[in-house]
């Protein structure tokens, strides 16, 4: 089969389709590069049962309300192992730790969040992102730095890929020296998130659960050492809390640590990405973000809406019957929230499919909503308005090698596995 073949879009002509069959199309790798022609045929049906019982949520409002409802459960104990889920299972966590918060329900999720946040973000610490622009923007430059001399780049592999875990890094507080062993461990635990078919999916969850492993030890002696000699960082600042009842444990910060590397990499390496991709595609939008860096905040906010990073939110429980849009989605029912799909929803946004970085009420899914909205929206946010900012301004004349590019293999984490770009030269 040829890459034009392989990367072609489902279209309609392809297979029957009916609401109970749109999530398995959609999951489908053949749909991987454009989504979206499938996500308008879903909306016709906003709460849709799927033949394995699985029910898909893809209308705006539902998911919005959805996403705040307490009937809904995260935590896969809740699941009914009978009760079906869709074609595909979120990640597995280290069997060794307990579940991150993302994973939980209230009373525990509520704490958990509540306490990683104090040094996190507001309104504890409201500076902490805020104060590391400069360094990131040096990161940035670094990275492009390394540019110098080619005309051919891949943004995935030689810039988004690596930018989040040096950043991860100068949170917790890594040692430079430890970086190289960091990014090793990061790239096999990210590996086990994409189903490669080439590969033994026993041997690339082993792999992955023993990085998990070793990367949990890693931490829990890295955050040992900040409570003898504490720093700046996110780690000291968790273990240095001075209210008892404010601390996390030794296991819940090691948790927390590694969902931070996870959750906040995989997010920030496809929103980076997905949007170079799509100011390639928009040469006009490029070239005002060149010439006005200040159209970075209202661009970011668009590529979350137009390209999210996270497209769907899978294997969501049902705790109670619940009535939406004229269907009842029973107790212990799955439920997938498919966020892209609401982002798309003309009955919330004027004309969805077009790309405008001007858009006004701009109040997209691409970060979820409600107690489980993405824990590091703004760090994500200010990466990704520095790297699109800075390859805009730095890069002459870039232009696509290959367009669609190909994509990875999960549906969920939707982003290229590879951008190669060309273009004419650095500037400084």
């Amino acid at each position: 089969m040829s890459d034009d073949e392989r990367f072609r879009p489902t279209t309609f002509e392809d297979s029957v389709m009916t609401p109970s069959t749109l999530l398995r199309q959609i999951t489908d790798y053949a749909s991987r590069a454009d989504p979206y022609p499938l996500y308008t045929e879903l909306r016709r049906t906003p709460v849709a049962r799927q033949e394995d019982g699985t029910y898909a949520v893809s209308t705006y409002w539902e998911i919005h309300s959805l996403l705040h409802d307490p009937r809904i459960s995260s935590d896969a104990r809740n699941r009914d192992p009978q009760a079906g889920g869709g074609p595909l299972v979120e990640p597995e966590e280290d069997a060794n730790l307990p579940p991150s918060f993302i994973r939980l329900d209230p009373p525990e999720h509520d704490r958990l969040r509540r306490l990683a946040m104090r040094p996190f973000g507001p309104p504890h610490s409201p500076r902490r992102i805020h104060d590391m622009r400069a360094e990131l923007a040096r990161m940035v430059a670094g990275l492009l730095d390394a540019f110098e001399g080619r005309d051919q780049a891949d943004i995935v592999d030689d810039f988004a890929y690596p930018f989040p875990v040096m950043v991860i890094c100068r949170l917790l507080g890594v040692p430079h020296e430890d970086e190289a062993r960091f990014h090793i461990w990061a790239d096999q635990v990210v590996a086990g998130l994409d189903p490669d078919p080439a590969q033994d999916p026993r041997e690339r969850q082993r792999a992955a659960q023993q990085a998990r492993f070793e990367l949990g030890r890693y931490l829990a002696e890295l955050i040992e050492e900040h409570r003898r000699a504490p720093g700046d960082d996110l780690l000291s600042a968790m273990v240095t809390e001075r209210v008892p009842e404010e601390r996390l444990s030794l296991v819940e910060l090691v948790t927390t640590a590694v969902l931070l590397l996870i959750a906040g990499h995989e997010t920030t390496v496809n929103l980076i990405t997905n949007g170079t991709l799509t100011l390639l595609r928009h040469p006009e939008v490029l070239n005002r973000l060149k010439g006005d860096p200040g159209l970075a905040v209202p661009l970011v906010e668009e590529l979350l809406r137009y390209e999210p990073p996270v497209q769907l939110l899978p294997q969501r429980t049902a705790l109670a019957d619940i009535d939406i849009a004229g269907a009842v989605i029973p107790k212990g029912a799955p439920i997938w929230l498919v966020l892209a799909s609401g982002n798309r929803d003309p009955r919330r946004f004027d004309d969805p499919d077009s790309f405008d970085p001007e858009r006004r009420d701009n109040q997209h899914l691409g970060f979820g909503n409600g107690i489980h909205y993405c824990f590091g929206a703004p760090l994500a946010r200010l990466e990704t308005q520095i790297a699109l900012t800075e390859i805009a301004r730095r890069l002459s004349n870039p232009r696509l090698v290959d367009d669609p590019p190909p994509y990875r293999p999960n549906p969920v984490l939707r982003g290229p596995r590879h951008l190669q770009v060309a273009f004419d030269g650095l500037t400084r």
